[in-house]
């Protein structure tokens, strides 16, 4: 994780607060008023007042403003929480729960945190659960479910002995309850899970910025939805703390993209994440190409990346979305190409056999489809050579396992350093946030697409209209037939118009990815 810090009135004070060692910091700034320098990073001279715990920047949030739904609390989170609070105990939600109530999804689990010892929660519950060593918890079992309950004590008994520095401003300005909040999130492994909320008093607690870090990629979810314009204040806001990002977790980070690629709005997502500097964070190749194509004489919108982007929004919406396998398979497909840059009756049978199912039909479809001239660089070459059909189904299954190779881009940290160090330079860093799982269900889409192919055939599908529920569960069957007339849906909108046939000389060749990309 990063230390961000911003300067106000001369005073340099945290924004985020790293995992490194959280106890030896807090017995730090406990001890010393300051945070610790981080590894490998210079820390300022910071004045020893109680300032410089910049008190101003702790944030008591309306929960009906930032947009919570208490609807989204199970009742056994209610009933935990009303039975503290009735026996004049402080209780809170947590960690994960209220940073997904905050991105208005529902929590998988809650967690509650209380100023009641572990002893006193047994004692209010009939069937509790004490669990840890080092960090024991309640499991509270109650109307069928599990509430997971810590205490500020036992965190209190787990940090060293020290003594307590607290300037009589502090003191003046700050109560006992706010400083026991803020000690505890010090201790915490995100500042996205630091945030206390109240329901019963619809108060979020936020002493590090949590709030903030959550809702840019949210932010830009919403303005690519609905085409919204960022204010100038706000633009810079988001670029000035875009790296904040990586401090979100791997899960985190995949429904937000999901919920970015998936729901209709894909394209416009992925021109706002370039803009702010996230893309080069999450989809760093990507992100590279975008940068070129920018630049090229066609632009950007043009580019066959886009045009992708653009045929899936037109068949998802918010009320019609897709499982991220689609997505995910249609960035491999892309990866794939700018690796290996294929001719155009190659990628028309690929996507017609994922489309139609059955060989014969494919290949007479794709074959009709190729006579038109289509244009997409670097991914295509300059022209189709009318294959037979055993050299073309060969190398149609090529095509299929590049792409399933491609895969390892986006769940292997080493296979994305090595591409981005041969294509983009050392410098370009990227995220990986795809679970292996998520690669093999991507990869088995494309399984259908080897040397057997011929046999391959849908079954019990005789329209070729798309079931969103079935897409919406990642049914293979229904990725595959959609992902098939996406790509056709591209190649279409990339055809060369009548009189530009002729293709300039430089093009004609197959484009050296490697010259392409060096950034």
């Amino acid at each position: 994780m990063l230390i961000l810090f911003s300067k106000r009135e001369s005073e340099i004070c945290p924004q985020l607060v790293t995992n490194t060692s959280a106890g030896e910091r807090v017995n730090q700034v406990e001890s010393t008023g300051r945070l610790p320098p981080s590894p490998g990073k210079p820390f300022p001279e910071w004045p020893t007042s109680a300032h410089c715990f910049n008190m101003s920047t702790w944030k008591v949030v309306d929960s009906r403003v930032a947009g919570i739904s208490k609807a989204s609390i199970s009742p056994s989170t209610w009933k935990v929480l009303n039975i503290l609070q009735s026996r004049e105990f402080q209780a809170y939600l947590v960690g994960g729960c209220v940073r997904d109530l905050l991105l208005k999804k529902t929590p998988k689990d809650f967690d509650v945190i209380t100023s009641a010892t572990l002893d006193e929660v047994k004692r209010e519950f009939h069937r509790v659960i004490v669990v840890g060593r080092q960090f024991p918890i309640c499991r509270v079992y109650i109307k069928g479910s599990i509430v997971e309950v810590s205490s500020f004590e036992t965190t209190r008994k787990n940090a060293k002995e020290r003594k307590t520095i607290i300037s009589p401003e502090m003191a003046s300005d700050c109560d006992s309850n706010s400083l026991i909040r803020w000690k505890n999130c010090l201790q915490r492994d995100f500042t996205i899970n630091s945030l206390f909320y109240d329901p019963s008093s619809n108060t979020i607690y936020d002493y590090v910025d949590g709030i903030k870090d959550a809702i840019i990629l949210r932010g830009l979810r919403i303005a690519a939805r609905l085409g919204l314009v960022f204010s100038k204040e706000t633009a810079q806001a988001i670029r000035d703390f875009s790296s904040s990002v990586t401090t979100l977790d791997k899960s985190r980070l995949m429904m937000e993209m999901n919920s970015m690629m998936a729901y209709g709005a894909a394209g416009p997502s992925i021109l706002l994440l370039q803009k702010f500097k996230l893309l080069e964070i999450l989809l760093p190749i990507h992100d590279a190409y975008v940068s070129l194509q920018m630049t090229s004489e066609s632009g950007l919108l043009a580019s066959m990346l886009m045009k992708l982007l653009f045929c899936a929004d037109k068949f998802l919406s918010a009320d019609r979305p897709s499982e991220c396998s689609l997505w995910l398979g249609l960035l491999a497909f892309h990866l794939a190409l700018l690796l290996h840059p294929q001719d155009a009756l190659v990628v028309w049978t690929f996507a017609s056999i994922l489309y139609h199912g059955e060989w014969k039909t494919a290949v007479g479809f794709a074959r009709e489809s190729a006579s038109a001239r289509v244009r997409f660089v670097p991914e295509l070459r300059s022209h189709s050579e009318n294959e037979a059909d055993d050299l073309l189904l060969e190398k149609v299954s090529r095509l299929a396992s590049l792409v399933k190779s491609s895969i390892r881009a986006f769940v292997d940290a080493n296979a994305l350093a090595a591409l981005n160090a041969k294509y983009c330079g050392a410098s370009r860093s990227g995220l990986v946030f795809v679970s292996p799982k998520m690669g093999n269900t991507v990869a088995e889409i494309f399984s259908v697409l080897t040397p057997g192919i011929r046999s391959h055939a849908t079954t019990g599908r005789k329209a070729r209209g798309v079931d969103y529920e079935l897409l919406k569960r990642g049914n293979p069957d229904e990725v595959r037939l959609v992902l098939g007339k996406i790509i056709i849906d591209a190649m279409n909108s990339g055809g060369v118009a009548k009189g530009k046939e002729e293709e300039p000389a430089d093009l004609k060749a197959p484009t050296s990815l490697y010259s392409l990309f060096r950034c």
